[in-house]
């Protein structure tokens, strides 16, 4: 096993090609405003934010694209410090102790976690996590469907990925907290 350590986790060409920082970006392309998020548009994708019961909080940006699904979620994180791989290393704790099975390898945004994830009425789901560290953020995504077998879905997956400009804010929060998500003006709210 490779041993990371706190490093912060990004492709070397990160602040030129995505994901991007707010203050990285100097023109925005039209896109969707999420909060923490911004999505460029495109017309070939569906978007959904998801909702947790409990809190009505939206908790994700899920974007489908022809039988792919990227689940987005953004963190605070430290400026000095990645998290990614102390999140990567819970999730395979987690989902190995649901007699699951895992496996890290090495993508083109750097180490990702390839998982079989049981499903409560018996088989498994497969799922990739991806994520990179960024200035004081993290963000993740959970790539699942047709991107898992078909590479050229998968880049398409990653291309939305490395798209996302992620809105921190200069307000102090503790590492791995939620970013607030919104949902877009003149979006129609529809409860779970």
């Amino acid at each position: 096993m490779v041993e990371y350590g706190n490093f912060k986790s990004a492709p070397v060409d990160r602040t030129t090609a995505g994901p991007f920082d707010s203050s990285e970006v100097i023109q925005l392309r039209p896109s969707i405003d999420f909060g923490a998020l911004q999505l460029p548009i495109r017309e070939d994708v569906s978007l959904k934010l998801e909702v947790a019961e409990a809190s009505s909080r939206i908790v994700a940006l899920t974007v489908d694209h022809q039988g792919s699904t990227l689940q987005l979620q953004a963190f605070s994180a430290p400026g000095s410090e990645g998290i990614w791989h102390e999140i990567r290393q819970t999730l395979e704790q987690s989902i190995q102790s649901q007699n699951g099975k895992t496996e890290t390898v090495v993508g083109p945004l750097g180490p990702e976690l390839n998982a079989q994830i049981p499903n409560r009425g018996g088989g498994f789901r497969l799922a990739k996590f991806i994520g990179v560290d960024g200035p004081k953020w993290f963000l993740r995504g959970v790539i699942s469907g047709l991107a898992l077998s078909d590479p050229l879905a998968m880049t398409y997956m990653v291309d939305i990925f490395r798209s996302v400009v992620v809105m921190r804010g200069n307000s102090p929060m503790p590492p791995k907290e939620l970013l607030q998500l919104t949902a877009p003006a003149g979006s129609k709210q529809v409860n779970p």
